[in-house]
């Protein structure tokens, strides 16, 4: 009897043992399935930098970012492939969405936003915006939040800027006994310094010396604070008469140089006094080694553009957007991602130590560590490019609408206006006549 107590109670035991170890298996199993899964987040993007100029460390500040992001996130790991050159970019990043084997996030590429946007490859993030209450917009320029927006609704996030600004020839103006414009200078201020040095240096009877290259006609409108369509793309502008004043600008900023095609060999060759560039060149070429390599031998500073009597000192604002795949399998990880390289703060303090850009971030660039960055292109104590200038110009620029004819309906335009400005056909009936055509093609 003793003994079969016995035998019974090992038994019970035994059973309770293989329990316990089934249940701990189960567990462990749910645990890692659903709590501690490790989730692959593949990110798209490309080698390099987005701006046309040299660089060597733009992966530093990814890997870093990287590696923070998944520091605080063990759960997920964060995949992206390496050596994709931008110029092969979109159409690898195209081939992927064909085939349905996109990134779940990726970087999106200025000509490329309109299009995605508007097949339904980028998800929607209104709701994912509006749903989280660790996430806060408003910190952000305004003007990067629009720059990710078509349709009114949010379909990717900025991770940085780059506005444009214009390069001067101090040594040229120096010459000309002529000083740097003010900060808040306009057409009329450039025009006037431009009529100036427009002049033949050698006596050889053709112009050798010239006002500006490069400040083309979207410029003249956009410092003239206009836009070239409504916001959902259904109608043109170009018959406004604001914008038609920037073009007959353009055209008589063109008249100085009397039919002689200014390039940019020119201004590198110190024979023209002005120049458009984004923010990204000011600050590739304002420190060494590239500094000795490119516009080496004058001196020359960076400032605002010129204003237009309706505009503001900027032009348009270009950014690099990211933004997430409407296909994706993991939507909260990918949010999550996001999240962190456009609104961590030390993720976006390194744009200005490791990119050409700007944060997007306010506080980043209002912060005394940014003063410490902008210091390097100053050290010469003359501080034209300063934060509070930066932000003036970020928040000043013309985000453009976003739709899905626009990329066609710029390329008419520019055909039709070069001609126009190189030709010397009537603005007005010109303007009339292409506004017209640009609003029977949105018809269409």
């Amino acid at each position: 009897m003793t003994s079969s107590k016995h035998v019974k109670s090992k038994k019970t035991i035994i059973l309770l043992i293989i329990a316990l170890l089934c249940g701990s298996i189960l567990g462990g199993y749910l645990y890692n399935k659903y709590i501690n899964r490790t989730i692959v987040l593949e990110f798209g993007t490309f080698a390099g930098t987005m701006y046309n100029v040299p660089d060597w460390q733009s992966f530093i500040a990814l890997d870093a970012a990287i590696e923070k992001f998944e520091k605080a996130n063990p759960n997920i790991v964060v995949n992206y492939k390496s050596g994709i050159l931008r110029g092969d970019y979109s159409e690898r990043l195209t081939q992927d969405i064909l085939k349905s084997e996109e990134p779940d996030i990726f970087t999106v590429l200025p000509g490329d936003f309109n299009t995605f946007a508007s097949i339904g490859e980028l998800k929607n993030l209104d709701l994912l915006i509006k749903s989280d209450n660790n996430f806060d917009l408003s910190k952000q320029y305004n003007n990067a939040v629009k720059s990710g927006k078509y349709q009114d609704s949010q379909f990717a996030l900025a991770k940085e800027v780059d506005p444009e600004l214009m390069f001067v020839n101090k040594t040229l103006l120096k010459k000309e006994g002529i000083g740097l414009p003010s900060e808040n200078w306009t057409w009329k201020d450039f025009y006037e310094i431009c009529k100036k040095v427009t002049r033949d240096t050698d006596k050889d009877g053709k112009i050798d010396q010239f006002g500006e290259v490069g400040f083309s006609w979207q410029q003249a409108v956009y410092t003239n604070g206009q836009q070239l369509f409504d916001l959902n793309g259904n109608k043109a502008n170009f018959n406004n008469e604001d914008v038609i004043e920037s073009i007959k600008f353009v055209a008589s900023l063109n008249k100085l140089n009397q039919n002689f095609i200014v390039n940019a060999t020119d201004f590198d060759n110190s024979k023209v006094a002005f120049s458009p560039f984004p923010f990204s060149t000011f600050r590739a070429y304002k420190v060494y080694p590239y500094k000795v390599m490119k516009y080496g031998e004058f001196e020359w500073e960076c400032i605002k553009l010129p204003k237009g009597p309706k505009g503001n000192n900027a032009g348009e604002l270009n950014s690099l957007l990211i933004g997430i795949s409407s296909r994706t399998k993991h939507e909260k990880e990918a949010w999550q991602f996001l999240k962190f390289l456009t609104n961590n703060t030390d993720i976006q303090m390194d744009v200005l130590k490791y990119s050409h850009g700007m944060p997007v971030l306010k506080g980043v660039v209002e912060s005394n560590e940014a003063d410490k960055e902008l210091l390097k292109y100053n050290l010469d104590g003359n501080v034209f490019i300063n934060k509070k200038s930066l932000g003036e110009v970020v928040e000043q620029s013309i985000v453009t609408p976003k739709f899905h004819k626009y990329d066609e309906c710029m390329d008419i335009a520019d055909k039709e206006i070069f001609q126009l400005i190189n030709g010397g056909k009537d603005v007005d009936l010109t303007m009339s006549k292409l506004n017209s055509k640009l609003n029977n093609f949105l018809k269409k």
